[in-house]
């Protein structure tokens, strides 16, 4: 049985605020899903402190301070990039939590990355992590929708995994 968004959004919402936990969204392939996704259940203002909308690469250096030069060597859609952007979330915000996404919902692969591919970043104050995801082509709107899913299941796990 496949867990509904509102059971994410329930789970998510309860181990924020029994752990006085704020959140940040730093969003590429999602262009603000993620956050919408969140903010959907009442209360998310808790502990929700902010999204990020970096869908080009310039806004991905310019607002979260990812280096132009990880992106040139890896590319956007990168382990190393979703890790730069969560990090960069928590330093341009008051959150203790960082999620990220980058990656290609389509229609078209991006050379040797093919559509579907989705890098997520996690990252606190201590520790940063990013795991990937091949959905395949599922469609440009399936492949944002099943990333936003995927976030909030990593994010509730690494947020379990290293509360203290």
């Amino acid at each position: 049985m496949k867990k509904s968004d509102a059971d994410y959004n329930s789970s998510l919402k309860n181990i924020c605020i029994n752990n006085n936990i704020k959140l940040v969204s730093c969003e590429s392939c999602t262009g603000g899903l993620l956050s919408f996704e969140i903010t959907k259940i009442a209360g998310s203002s808790e502990y929700f402190d902010r999204g990020f909308i970096t869908y080009s690469n310039a806004s991905k250096c310019s607002i979260l301070g990812v280096s132009d030069k990880t992106i040139q060597r890896y590319g956007a859609v990168s382990r190393q990039v979703a890790k730069e952007m969560a990090i960069g979330g928590l330093k341009n915000s008051d959150a203790q939590y960082s999620v990220s996404i980058t990656g290609i919902a389509g229609p078209g692969s991006q050379g040797a990355k093919p559509v579907g591919l989705v890098w997520f970043g996690m990252a606190n104050r201590y520790i940063s992590v990013a795991k990937k995801r091949n959905f395949g082509p599922l469609g440009r709107n399936a492949v944002r929708d099943e990333s936003c899913k995927h976030a909030l299941n990593l994010l509730i796990e690494f947020i379990r995994s290293t509360i203290k």
